[in-house]
């Protein structure tokens, strides 16, 4: 990838999670590079999003890779994943705000099924397994249950306010104890 290109993809990574709806023209100007130029690199608005898509995925699978998920308990590896999740999401905040309008390219579909939430699912079989996680709820049910909640938590501005660590402290708490104050 060309400097040019990075500049592009932190760029618009930064603009897009401040407003959604920047325009090319906007990218463009933030980047300090003409029109000409970013339309060069990425003709399109979808082949931005696509290249976005794509760093996103990169950066939250180093996370995870980074976590160890596979090496600590069930409710560990929930922690960490959440850090992990948490400290990427909020600079890729545009794809919550548009899922059903963005459909990445099957190739980036399955890099990120692959590469994210394959290690997402074995932590959720293993917890299901050892009795960390109720058995009556199944592997893709906890993934939507947890996704939603990291999607509150990002929407809510949760990571900004709390810190990372803190943000996903609460959220393994709330997702593994429910709601009730701990006595």
């Amino acid at each position: 990838m060309s400097r040019t290109e990075a500049t592009i993809i932190a760029t618009a990574t930064r603009v897009l999670a401040q407003r959604p709806d920047a325009s090319m023209i906007d990218i463009a100007g933030a980047a300090g590079i003409g029109r000409a130029t970013l339309y060069r690199y990425f003709p399109t608005r979808e082949h931005l999003l696509d290249a976005l898509h794509t760093a996103a995925t990169e950066e939250l699978a180093a996370q995870i890779d980074d976590a160890g998920l596979e090496r600590v308990s069930v409710p560990e590896g929930l922690r960490r994943l959440l850090r992990a999740v948490l400290a990427v999401a909020d600079h890729y905040v545009i794809f919550l705000a548009m899922p059903d309008s963005y459909d990445p390219p099957d190739a980036a579909r399955d890099a990120a099924s692959e590469r994210v939430e394959a290690p997402v699912r074995a932590l959720f079989e293993r917890g299901i397994a050892d009795g960390t996680l109720r058995p009556e709820l199944d592997v893709p049910m906890y993934v939507r249950l947890l996704a939603a909640t990291i999607v509150a938590a990002v929407e809510s501005g949760l990571p900004r306010t709390a810190g990372v660590e803190d943000a996903a402290a609460l959220v393994t708490s709330l997702f593994l104890d429910g709601a009730g104050v701990k006595r």
